[in-house]
């Protein structure tokens, strides 16, 4: 399904969930809905479910309007946070649940509910009651249930929320594979950007009531449009004044704020810093294990940084003096944004790992 959201608002009371947000998503794209609680995230998905109506704005369904349109004419699968499974069904009468209502041979049932059980990995639990069901299992009937009508727009509000992070991680990979398999479009609500990364073709980044930026999850982390998605999306460093570093003396943008991510700063003792002219004369605070790297806090010019450091490396400890190294930065302030690379960085020195 190909969906086209223009300018929706929604308030409840005094309260603006939605502030004018508008966007485009192609047929068969999984989207993550990203952003903090509150943000809006479940009121654009029940606003396109048709479980709440837009007070300006409109929405369309290849082309055509749906505002108005009850639910259950939208063409749309609903899986919600706490499955909202029938407790007194078993596996394929919750899976059968759509179809009864749609009144199709038990034929068609029993073909349909085969296939969805086969799909999603349930075989052998068809006549288990939901209690019997572990997390995993309970949200896969949930899926299989929302997709027996066929819809052409799947919807799910935090599907993961309620599975112990074992299972979750489990989920995710499965839940996109199938849907690269059935080539449903389909948006899920998540205020976890690793979910939102690690499954979305595209993310949707919405905060306060205001889509910040759509994009690949490659291209909102390397591209970032705004400070609060610069911050929200992986881990960074958030400062007023950039200036009194060495190779962006003459690059900032005023009043702009700096956000720098880890992966943006080297840190290393003398001779292993690649462009030791760049760098600034740092001491740790403190170190982290990470299982893949160090976590090394940092102090530099009475600034709090945070970078990572290899496990090859030998490790730091607080207190000792190293140098820091600003590869680039992001900018921002109220009318545009940039990226800044440190213009210091000429002759470059070995570097010994």
């Amino acid at each position: 399904m190909h969906i086209v959201a223009k300018h929706l608002t929604k308030s409840f009371g005094s309260f603006q969930a939605t502030k004018d947000v508008s966007f485009e998503i192609e047929k068969g794209r999984l989207i993550g809905l990203l952003g903090p609680s509150g943000g809006g995230k479940t009121t654009i998905l029940r606003m396109l479910a048709g479980l709440e109506e837009p007070d300006g704005g409109e929405i369309l369904f290849h082309g055509q309007k749906v505002s108005g349109l009850p639910p259950q004419e939208r063409g749309i699968g609903f899986v919600f946070q706490n499955y909202a499974l029938f407790r007194h069904m078993n596996v394929f009468d919750n899976i059968a649940f759509g179809l009864t209502v749609k009144k199709r041979s038990k034929q068609q049932i029993k073909e349909r509910v085969s296939e969805l059980i086969e799909l999603t990995g349930l075989k052998g639990l068809e006549k288990r009651l939901p209690h019997q069901l572990s997390g995993g299992q309970r949200q896969r009937v949930a899926f299989a249930r929302a997709l027996a009508p066929e819809p052409q727009l799947l919807l799910l509000d935090e599907p993961f929320a309620a599975i112990d992070a074992k299972v979750r991680k489990e989920l995710r990979t499965w839940l996109k594979d199938m849907i690269g398999r059935l080539g449903i479009t389909t948006i899920f609500v998540t205020h976890d950007q690793e979910e939102a990364v690690e499954v979305a073709d595209e993310i949707m980044i919405v905060n306060e009531g205001r889509l910040e930026q759509k994009g690949t999850p490659i291209d909102i982390y390397k591209n970032p449009q705004t400070p609060f998605v610069a911050g929200f999306i992986g881990e960074s460093n958030v400062l007023d004044d950039v200036s009194r570093f060495k190779g962006f003396e003459e690059g900032a943008l005023g009043s702009a704020k700096a956000i720098i991510r880890p992966e943006f700063i080297e840190i290393g003792t003398p001779g292993e810093v690649s462009y030791p002219s760049a760098a600034e004369q740092g001491i740790v605070t403190n170190i982290y294990f990470r299982g893949s790297n160090w976590q090394v806090e940092v102090e530099v010019e009475g600034l709090k940084l945070f970078a990572y450091r290899s496990l090859e490396r030998s490790a730091l400890q607080p207190g000792d003096r190293v140098q820091v190294l600003i590869h680039r930065l992001y900018m921002f302030n109220d009318n545009e944004h940039i990226t800044l690379e440190n213009g210091l960085k000429i002759d470059p020195m070995p570097v010994h790992i």
